[in-house]
């Protein structure tokens, strides 16, 4: 039993809320803002990470879980509304959205596996139960700066005119190999990538 209101889990969800405003932003084609809201929240990431290393007590197995998520719901939003303004390819958003709802499914199973009976709704939805901690694998860390370098990328295209440059389109395969090899390094280190906390 843990307490959630910590400070990075707090960023993590004010990143949360900040995916719509971005969505929102870069369909109505204001890549300006956008991009500055972008950096907005790539600060709160940072800050939530630094927080949670350098202070034990902000550190919890809910942010754990919320950092990526939060990650991944920002992520998604962006790469669906970079897509609607033609910035970023149809196939590469769909590789990495049906990655991330794989995961979070995989998420919501463990989190069933791992809470100890009755096995209620209110538990289950309960933040201040802690069941499992996740660790998500090196390759995995890598595709997210990948992804996110990108969406800094495809923001600024129209902003410094280099809509069709031949580097962003580099940059699309690469975002597209790093998700596929992230996929399937939780797949083959699954089980490594999960601490269960008490199965009691």
């Amino acid at each position: 039993y843990e307490n959630p209101w910590t400070i990075p889990n707090i960023l993590s969800m004010a990143r949360m809320g900040l995916a719509p405003v971005l969505g929102y932003l870069i369909v109505e084609e204001n890549f300006s803002v956008a991009l500055g809201v972008f950096v907005l929240a790539g600060v709160t990431d940072l800050l939530d990470g630094f927080i949670a290393r350098n202070w034990a007590n902000q550190k919890s197995a809910l942010g754990s879980a919320l950092d990526p998520l939060a990650d991944k719901i920002l992520i998604s939003v962006l790469y669906v509304s970079l897509t609607c303004t033609n910035l970023i390819p149809v196939s590469l958003t769909s590789m990495i959205i049906l990655r991330d709802v794989a995961l979070i499914a995989a998420v919501f199973y463990v989190r069933y596996k791992t809470l100890s009976p009755p096995r209620t709704l209110s538990r289950y939805f309960n933040p201040c139960y802690a069941t499992a901690q996740l660790k998500p694998t090196f390759i995995s860390k890598m595709n997210t700066a990948v992804q996110l370098i990108l969406v800094a990328a495809s923001l600024a295209a129209p902003v410094f005119n280099y809509v069709d440059s031949i580097y962003l389109q580099t940059l699309w395969c690469i975002t597209a190999f790093t998700t596929v090899t992230s996929a399937y390094s939780y797949y083959h280190y699954g089980r490594k990538t999960v601490q269960v906390i008490n199965n009691k």
